[in-house]
Formats: C-alpha cells, structure tokens, sequence
C-alpha cells in the first residue's frame, strides 16, 4: 500500500524523485470555474525556490510550474489538474558516498529497511525538493478559500527567536530569513553563516497563521481542523513538532489563565484570548488558527558522523554537495501550502455536509 495522496474532498497527489527528471502533483476535487494559470502558482514557488541566498542550498532549479490538465480558458474544469516541475540541476555524483553509508537522521536507514531498496541521489522521495509540489498545489487550494489569507514566518533559527514587540509583517518579504524582526533577521545571518562554514546546520520553527477562516470548518473527532492540520504539517519533511494555539504552554495554565473568554458582538462573539488557536472541538471559531511547526536541523552535512554501511560495519559519514544549513528557512511557503491546502478541504467537506 502506498501513501502518496493527501485531503478528503481537496485531495493532492505527488510524484517524483530529487534528482529524477521531474517532480509533479495531481490535484482533484478542485471545484470548477475557478480562474486559474500558471501565474497564479509561480510566485508561491518563487519564494520556496533554492539557491537565492547564501542561507540556502545553491541548487539552481528554476522550479518553473506547467499545467498539464484540468484547466480550460483559463478556468479549472472539475477535473484533476496536473502540474509538473522539471528538475534542471541535479548532481548526483555529490552522494556516491550516501550510496552505501546512511546518514544519521536522515530517511536513509528507515527507506532501506522498509523497501530493501533506495534511491540514495538527494533522498529519493525522502528529499525536501518534494515540497515544492505542496507549494504549487497549495496555490491552487487558495483559490478555493479567497476569504483567507495565511501568513507564515520564521520565529526562532537555533533557539534564537523573534521579539514578538517588534513584530513587523511588512519585514517578512524583506530578509531571506522571512522573518518579521530586523533585529533578529541580522543576528541571524551570523548565526546560519557560522553554521554553514562549520559544516553544520540549525533547526527552526516556523509561525503561521490564517484569518478570515469562519466559524464550523472542521468535524467532530476525526476530521477535527486541529488534527488535519497537525497530519499536514507533520508530514513535510524535517518537522518533527507541531503546536495548535498555546500548545504545550496551555498545559501550565490554569483553567481560567487558558479559557478564551467571550462577549457579545455585532457579528457573533468577540474573544477576548486565543489559547486555543481558533479551533473548539476540533471547528473553527472564527479567530485566527494559528500553528507553530519545528523543524530539525538538516541531516546532510560536512561534519563527519558516526554512522553504518548497509553491510552493517561501523564508519563515518559526511554528505557533500548543496544543502540547506537551515532548512527551516525554505519551510515557510511549505507550511503556508499545507494550511491553504486543509483550510480549502474542511471548507469543501463543511459545504458537502452542511451545504
């Protein structure tokens, strides 16, 4: 059994290797007569394409996006939308040493034991080069939800966070860290530097929030808004932590400390907190859902490791080539796709049921 596909309404298939000859996605369940072009889903990946700064791989992929299927005068058709990337710089040759030593904390060790076999050049379907698809598919899932905009940042590379005083959403598109505190973003361009000539790399997490989702997406118990979102972002590659609302800071409140108080409004109830992320019972309430997503360090680097062959013999390993030495960092669309991407599928499952 394969698991490659993603949604329940709004669902997205992906395909392809990191260094096969394309990467693509099959988007299906878009709803019809939505104005849709290439120039809709180029600039998401834009900001998710490699090697535009020294902070980030210098793998040099355009990661220009063609639409094969499922659009028609400019407008989707209701039927399954094709859309495909070409891969234009691989070099494989930088992982002869992968080949036969698995790199700890990558997907290495675990692909071989599963499947017997593995596609070590880049990590195969292990590889981050696989999200740009989520990206481009994302920038479809936005046309279904027009009344949402999502907004992700950096909050913290390393340990070292953001001064949430001197938040300023108009930085985020001004660094190459997207981070919304001038301050921290020139700290930071030490820090991802000591880390890149150290031949080692940082963690990061990511913030992202989306307003203007209204109150009763989502289900009770099983498609709760809450649990799609953490499934959609625990499945991007690297992350290995997810936080709805206060997370595990709400389980040092106290009942009342955590209770997100409410008083009549004109349109419905105005809240006074958001502890919980703008998600009750697995529904929307109307508030800003928020999200924090951490993002371990990148596996592939120049340190030597200690590691095995798949002999089992004991060795080092140290991976060469062009990665990431925050991978984090290129998570930021990433993450954006994901949530467009469920925010569109609770609200097409919402109207199934509801109408």
């Amino acid at each position: 059994m394969s698991f490659n596909t993603f949604g329940r309404v709004l669902r997205f298939t992906t395909f392809g290797e990191s260094h096969g000859p394309a990467i693509g996605a099959v988007v299906d369940g878009c709803p019809p007569r939505l104005d849709l072009s290439e120039a809709d889903i180029q600039p998401f990946l834009d900001k998710r394409r490699p090697g535009q700064s020294r902070f980030t791989t210098q793998r040099q992929e355009p990661d220009a996006v063609r639409i094969l299927s499922g659009v028609f005068e400019g407008r989707t058709t209701g039927t399954p939308i094709g859309l495909l990337i070409d891969n234009v710089d691989q070099r494989s040759k930088d992982y002869s040493e992968v080949a036969s030593a698995y790199r700890p904390g990558h997907a290495d060790y675990a692909y071989d034991a599963k499947y017997g076999f593995r596609d070590y050049r880049g990590g195969g379907r292990s590889s981050a080069r696989e999200t740009a698809m989520r990206v481009a598919a994302g920038a479809v899932a936005r046309k279904v939800i027009p009344e949402v905009t999502i907004t992700a940042w950096v909050e913290a590379i390393g340990g070292d966070a953001i001064d949430y005083t001197k938040f300023d959403a108009a930085e985020i598109g001004n660094n190459p860290f997207f981070c919304p505190d001038p301050d921290t973003a020139a700290r930071w361009e030490q820090l991802v530097d000591d880390a890149r000539k150290a031949g080692s790399s940082l963690g990061a997490v990511i913030a992202c929030e989306a307003t203007g989702v209204p109150a009763g997406w989502g289900a009770p118990l099983y498609a709760k808004l809450d649990s799609e979102l953490a499934s959609a972002m625990m499945s991007i590659n690297a992350v290995k932590g997810v936080e709805i609302g206060d997370g595990f800071a709400a389980a040092a409140l106290s009942g009342e400390a955590n209770a997100d108080a409410m008083r009549p409004g004109a349109n419905g109830p105005e809240f006074l907190a958001n502890h919980a992320g703008g998600i009750a019972g697995g529904i929307s309430t109307g508030q800003p859902v928020r999200v924090r997503v951490a993002f371990k360090p990148t596996s592939s680097i120049l340190t030597p490791v200690e590691t095995i062959n798949r002999d089992g013999a004991a060795t080092e390993i140290r991976t060469k080539g062009r990665h990431d030495p925050c991978v984090g960092i290129r998570g930021v669309p990433v993450v954006e796709a994901m949530m467009a991407l469920v925010l569109a599928d609770q609200k097409l499952l919402h109207r199934a049921q509801c109408g």
